[in-house]
């Protein structure tokens, strides 16, 4: 039998600005995604790709925590309706930053989560998903509507999501979803990028808890 294809994490690359983003820094662009099909490989095979996955996906949580542990970059981005939404506005909240782009599946599955997160925790915590080109008004319409998102999509060209993944031309390649995690005196406590280890933040419960853990802390 076949072996069902594993749809890869979307990646984004940061390249020339589109268009309608000229006068800003390069914007991200969506890479090909990696999907299985080959035959099954040997016992062996596979517990040597399991180490290698499991280390990739280690460093990869390591790389997320060098995002964290410091003041998230302030944005006054629209959504597909020109309304602008300032992260300084939210303030004396906690501020989930969802980096997506419509065409990746695990964001629309991360989407259904946050949605669930804003109805819990309405008031005490602020979902903003941004996206980049190529995404656009039509894209961002349609996938709001298949996917039921009540929760502000915002507009990027690029230059927002550069600070928060401190990108540089050694470091332009990114993955969505990408999770920020910003307190409420404006300090990123923890980011997630999607991987074999974090897939409960994006597919589970470990949000709902991690949210908790916060809100119970001293202020």
């Amino acid at each position: 039998m076949p072996r069902r294809a594993i749809l890869a994490p979307a990646k984004l690359r940061l390249t020339a600005s589109p268009p309608n983003c000229r006068s800003f820094p390069p914007t991200p662009r969506l890479c090909n995604c990696s999907l299985g099909g080959n035959p099954p490989p040997s016992a062996k095979v596979k517990s040597m790709r399991y180490f290698l996955c499991m280390l990739v996906c280690a460093a990869a949580l390591l790389a997320s925590g060098e995002l964290s542990g410091r003041r998230a970059p302030g944005f006054s981005l629209p959504d597909m309706n020109l309304k602008q939404y300032d992260l300084q506005d939210y303030r004396g909240k906690i501020v989930l930053i969802d980096v997506m782009q419509t065409r990746c599946a695990h964001c629309a599955t991360f989407s259904t989560i946050l949605e669930e997160v804003a109805a819990k925790y309405k008031g005490r915590v602020a979902v903003l998903s941004i996206v980049n080109p190529p995404d656009n008004t039509s894209t961002v319409q349609q996938y709001m509507a298949q996917n039921k998102v009540s929760t502000p999509i915002l507009f990027d060209c690029g230059q927002v999501s550069s600070s928060y993944y401190k990108a540089s031309p050694q470091h332009s390649e990114i993955n969505v979803p990408h999770l920020f995690i910003v307190d409420a005196r404006g300090v990123i406590q923890n980011d997630y990028a999607y991987s074999a280890l974090t897939k409960g933040i994006f597919e589970d419960r470990d949000l709902f808890g991690e949210l908790d853990r916060m809100m119970a802390k001293p202020k």
